[in-house]
């Protein structure tokens, strides 16, 4: 069984869990961007945002770099290949779960319609 850093895990999805922070590394997919403009387009406080990018940055999503006054955010080293495994494995689980109990229904449905077949004999 693969081992997977629990800690990092707990982070990177912690990080994850929040719409504005989602919507923070979609837009810095796009560009980079300073906290100040990320604050801006959605609409918060620089105090706000901030809390945002150090929960992203902790977890290795975004790197900040100040410049003068200047705090400029981008996506971070680190990717996500390893939380992306692991959902994958919870997929393939649930999807094979799936295909059983499709199986179940369809089965039903065929003993269902078997008693209606010799009732019109």
């Amino acid at each position: 069984m693969v081992q997977y850093n629990s800690s990092r895990f707990d982070a990177s999805f912690a990080a994850l869990s929040d719409v504005t922070r989602r919507g923070v590394l979609e837009q810095l997919g796009r560009a980079d961007a300073s906290i100040t403009e990320l604050a801006e387009k959605f609409h918060m406080t620089l105090t706000g945002m901030k809390k945002h990018v150090g929960v992203l940055e902790q977890a290795g999503l975004v790197t900040t770099e100040k410049v003068g006054r200047v705090r400029t955010c981008k996506l971070g080293p680190r990717q996500l290949e390893e939380e992306a495994a692991w959902i994958e494995r919870y997929r393939q689980l649930w999807a094979a779960r799936f295909d059983e109990l499709d199986k179940v229904v369809e089965e039903l449905k065929r003993r269902e319609k078997a008693p209606e077949r010799r009732k019109r004999k």
